[in-house]
């Protein structure tokens, strides 16, 4: 069942939204060549305490950190660690909280110095892809609008969507229903009703759809080794449109 929240509820989500939104940037800012994962880790929990909320992921599942990072060919779920970054390496940041009750959830793909040219259509395409499925998140869409938009976007450009993992409801619980797959046939699913709170994410690779999962039961990457991009944002619908929560 999909669950309709109430304007007392999405208050709060915004809340937790803007708390995803203002620690990415953070992220984001301190983001370049020698600095590693592991830092931004410790410096996402300590944005976490500051502002009262608790890191969604460091737990979940037994998930031992409060960020995703996936650089490369890394696709989803990558572990911090101390390797620093290089000049010319994307990195994937998934992050969400949980504040007074409520999830928020996001993730970028950020470019650490300056790309080479396909690295840099893979991740502007990625980017303008989620903003093609957000537009179709409003009152009476189907749920599958937002999967082939995504679809619809890439695959003319050369890129593929993973299909082993995919968005989904949030609220109370960091995954609630639906499931939102990245590809399929428009005008397919449930109706879209206003109240619906989404986190939208398409991880698209510039090569093969394929993913294997690293001796560590989380990590996932490519199967052919070619790099792979991540954006995501938590989405109400309303009976004007969509309102992204974790954008500041």
């Amino acid at each position: 069942m999909i669950i309709i929240k109430s304007s007392a509820e999405l208050e709060k989500m915004r809340a937790a939204g803007r708390i995803v939104a203002e620690t990415l940037a953070l992220l984001e800012s301190q983001i370049g060549p020698g600095v590693t994962t592991a830092e931004l880790n410790r410096m996402a929990e300590k944005e976490c305490q500051r502002q009262g909320a608790k890191p969604a992921f460091k737990g979940y599942g037994g998930f031992p950190y409060a960020i995703c990072s996936s650089p490369n060919d890394r696709v989803v779920h990558g572990f911090a660690n101390n390797t620093p970054l290089q000049e010319g390496d994307i990195l994937s940041i998934d992050f969400g909280v949980l504040y007074k009750g409520f999830f928020g959830d996001s993730a970028i793909t950020v470019a650490v110095g300056k790309l080479d040219e396909e690295t840099q259509r893979l991740v502007t395409a990625t980017r303008e892809s989620l903003e093609r499925a957000i537009e179709q998140t409003v009152p009476n869409g189907r749920l599958s609008d937002i999967s082939h938009a995504v679809q619809s976007w890439v695959e003319p450009k050369g890129f593929s969507v993973v299909r082993e993992f995919v968005g989904h409801g949030i609220g109370r619980n960091l995954h609630e229903a639906p499931q939102i797959p990245n590809y399929g046939q428009a005008g397919q699913g449930p109706r879209l009703k206003t109240g619906m709170t989404l986190a939208i994410e398409p991880m698209i690779n510039a090569g093969v759809p394929g993913v294997k999962v690293l001796e560590d039961g989380w990590t996932a990457v490519t199967q052919d080794g070619k790099r792979s991009a991540h954006f995501e944002h938590t989405v109400a619908i309303t009976d004007n449109g969509p309102e992204i929560l974790t954008r500041v």
